[in-house]
């Protein structure tokens, strides 16, 4: 399964719940998560898309790491079957 797939099914599942994904783009400072995970509520997360088994690069790691310190729920999805989880996970926050 190719990582547009996975994102894409990430979009379409918060969508379904009321929610927006919208595809994250911070020009000059790399590394940021692929997706911003908006969820009714004013619940927030970071999801970073990875084709099945590929993990974040070094500077991705970092990033998600300043985001965590900073109180954000950030989350590496290579796989369907985890999104009902992350998505359960940002509405509980």
């Amino acid at each position: 399964m190719r990582e547009k797939t996975i994102e894409h099914q990430l979009v379409m599942a918060a969508k379904t719940i009321g929610g927006i994904a919208p595809k994250l783009v911070s020009p000059g400072f790399d590394g940021m998560p692929d997706r911003l995970v908006l969820l009714p509520g004013g619940r927030i997360g970071f999801v970073e898309v990875k084709a099945p088994g590929k993990v974040p690069r070094p500077l991705q790691v970092a990033r998600h790491r300043l985001l965590k310190r900073l109180g954000f729920k950030v989350f590496t999805l290579d796989a369907p079957e985890q999104i009902g989880g992350i998505l359960d996970e940002i509405r509980a926050t």
